[in-house]
């Protein structure tokens, strides 16, 4: 139960980068509503990461948390900003990916 928990709360992280990067793609240095709205929604996770914690190995938790993160941005880029990747960044989602299942499997 608590990796699902980071993975929920990863999403909602991406969420909220999801506004801020909205905020600075108008016409406008900075739509600041936008940014208060990322803000607080990237900051809401800090709750449910102090309950996280006690449950799950950091060095677990960093890796989860980091490739569903980049794994949902990723998504988010290609389909709402219509970004592109290179062969690199596939590698390293790949390897990204490769690091679960090895903690799966033995951690």
């Amino acid at each position: 139960m608590p990796i699902i928990i980071v993975i929920g709360l990863s999403l909602v992280g991406v969420l909220g980068d999801y506004f801020l990067k909205l905020s600075g793609n108008g016409e406008k240095y900075i739509d600041w509503k936008w940014f208060i709205v990322g803000a607080i929604v990237y900051s809401s996770t800090a709750v449910g990461w102090f309950f996280v914690m006690k449950h799950i190995k950091l060095s677990t938790l960093g890796i989860v948390y980091a490739t569903t993160t980049v794994l949902a941005l990723t998504l988010v880029g290609i389909l709402a900003f219509k970004e592109s990747l290179s062969v690199y960044e596939i590698i390293g989602i790949i390897a990204g990916l490769l690091s679960i299942i090895l903690l799966a499997r033995f951690a």
